[in-house]
């Protein structure tokens, strides 16, 4: 990884300390290699660890495009649905909806 030194062990020691990690709006912009494998690396030291909360507006199956890297995507997802309670919302986004109605 061509992280700056000492950057992942800043954020793991910040991770540490927390009871719950949430990661809100996940793929809302996409990663490149070197933060897709920082979060991998985020996400394996939580599994079975820590509660994750993950809010996104992705299906998993296009997880792929906001990591870049097929196996590591599998393997991402794998850790965050094991054990996971999955909530799917559907339908028109209450943003829209009530911008709107006040037109």
């Amino acid at each position: 990884m061509d992280l700056k030194k000492g950057t992942l062990q800043k954020i793991k020691r910040s991770i540490e300390t927390c009871d719950v990690l949430i990661l809100d709006e996940l793929g809302y912009v996409p990663f490149q290699k070197d933060g897709s494998e920082l979060l991998f690396h985020i996400i394996a030291d939580c599994y079975e660890q820590k509660s994750v909360i993950v809010t996104s507006n992705l299906e998993f199956g296009q997880w792929n495009k906001v990591f870049g890297d097929n196996i590591l995507t599998a393997a991402l997802v794998d850790r965050l649905v094991h054990h996971a309670h999955i909530l799917a919302f559907t339908g028109e986004s209450y943003r829209l909806k009530n911008a709107l109605s006040t037109i």
